[in-house]
């Protein structure tokens, strides 16, 4: 991982599983992730398929709409649609969190390179069957400026662990239209810098992220919870 905004979600994912294999959705505290909310999303991961149930502003504009209810895969090429749900079922299955490099192209061949993790979590049940996301862009947002991520390539993946991680190659993105900051090639690599300390860890400040404190998302998550709780009493 490079953005630090990533290293902080992946700690605090770590922090509020308190030992277990996977936080709850209602461990997660709006308010602790106040800075990120606007690039952080929620996807459902139950029967094999991975739908949006909530996702900040900033990602929606970035994807030309609501993102809601769409299905996760939609935005990848085709190549990707078949990696990913191996990788997203591995994540799953052994509670560690998924880091994706990719590239965001624009209908009129604009690139970005983005940064997502993806960390398992559980819903009212022992089972894994979401993951809280963050997606950042990693280069120079101005191809993004009145225009959408058409379609995204996975160019890496790896599975986020303390102290260590690995990282898989997937294939090379298409040739770019324009100029842009070359990608990190990552063999598969192990570093210490990588573990997680959550004090370490901190957002970046509130004027760079451009945050809204009435985010909608803080609100919907706060909404998820108040659903969760009914469903107790009843």
């Amino acid at each position: 991982m490079k953005h630090r905004n990533n290293h902080f979600a992946v700690g605090y994912w770590s922090l509020i599983r308190r030992g277990r294999p996977a936080p709850d959705q209602s461990d997660v505290d709006p308010k602790a992730l106040k800075r990120l909310l606007p690039f952080v999303f929620l996807l459902d991961a139950r029967h094999s398929t991975f739908v949006y149930r909530l996702a900040g502003t900033t990602l929606c504009e970035r994807y030309g709409g609501e993102l809601r209810g769409r299905d996760f895969l939609t935005q990848w090429d085709r190549d990707s649609r078949s990696r990913l749900p191996g990788l997203m079922k591995e994540a799953l299955a052994e509670s560690t969190p998924l880091w994706l490099s990719s590239v965001g192209t624009t209908e009129d061949r604009n690139m970005v390179e983005i940064e997502t993790v993806l960390m398992p979590m559980t819903f009212n049940a022992d089972a894994r069957e979401r993951f809280l996301g963050v997606a950042q862009v990693m280069s120079d947002v101005a191809p993004l400026l009145g225009r959408s991520i058409n379609f995204e390539r996975l160019v890496a993946s790896g599975l986020v662990r303390e102290g260590e991680w690995t990282v898989t190659e997937a294939s090379p993105p298409p040739v770019m239209a324009a100029p842009m900051r070359p990608l990190r090639r990552s063999r598969t690599a192990r570093g210490a810098h990588l573990k997680l300390v959550v004090s370490q860890a901190q957002p970046v400040p509130t004027d760079e992220l451009g945050f809204n404190g009435n985010d909608a998302l803080a609100t919907l998550l706060e909404q998820c919870e108040a659903d969760r709780s009914r469903r107790f009493i009843s």
